[in-house]
């Protein structure tokens, strides 16, 4: 007699979808880390432009702009320009310098001094404003409790004492303000036709 075996047989259809569904989740687990590796690594370029951005801004604008005139005062004997003084400010949104590392240089048709002004002493009259500064606002308790960080809502006022072969009449000078951080504030000015001693006058 027959045996009937057609139902012990073998029978792959149950082991094939198994198999399928293992596939599929395996490329469904790659795909999602390689999503997940491939957001990271836009996530971090993403962060690195936008830093990028930022420090090109800073470093293309100055940190600092000119508030007020370029004021001159006269030399003893009259003709010259003894020296210079300008008041500075922070522009919008730009943080805080230093001014004990702010650099400024000074030129004319005939001289170049590479640092005509250093962070030094406090003065309140032009009695003692050789390379000086003076707060006209600053928001600490007192002008004298002052540190040298330059910050938002202050003004200081530098004063430099040109170097010999001072500049006379109708010559053209140029500052160039170098803050720590940010680009270079340059300012540009040409001496009145007539300079009294020790008188004060605008540089425009």
């Amino acid at each position: 007699m027959k045996k009937n075996t057609s139902k012990f047989s073998k029978n792959d259809a149950a082991f094939t979808g198994l198999e399928a569904a293992i596939v599929l989740i395996a490329f469904v687990v790659v795909a999602a880390v390689f999503s997940y590796v491939m957001l990271g690594a836009g996530f971090f370029t993403s962060q690195k432009s936008k830093e990028v951005v930022h420090t090109g801004v800073s470093q293309a604008t100055s940190s600092v702009e000119l508030a007020g005139d370029v004021i001159g005062i006269g030399d003893a004997d009259g003709g010259n320009c003894d020296y210079i003084k300008i008041t500075l400010q922070l522009t919008a949104g730009n943080n805080p310098i230093d001014l004990s590392k702010t650099v400024i240089s000074y030129r004319t048709s005939s001289a170049y001094n590479p640092s005509i002004w250093t962070y030094t002493t406090l003065y309140e009259d032009d009695s003692s404003a050789t390379n000086s500064y003076k707060w006209v606002t600053t928001n600490q308790a007192s002008a004298a409790s002052a540190d040298t960080l330059l910050e938002k809502n202050e003004k200081v006022e530098i004063c430099m004492k040109l170097p010999a072969a001072q500049p006379g009449v109708n010559e053209k000078i140029n500052l160039e303000i170098k803050p720590p951080a940010g680009a270079t504030l340059t300012i540009s000015g040409t001496l009145p036709p007539a300079i009294a001693t020790t008188g004060v006058f605008n540089i425009i």
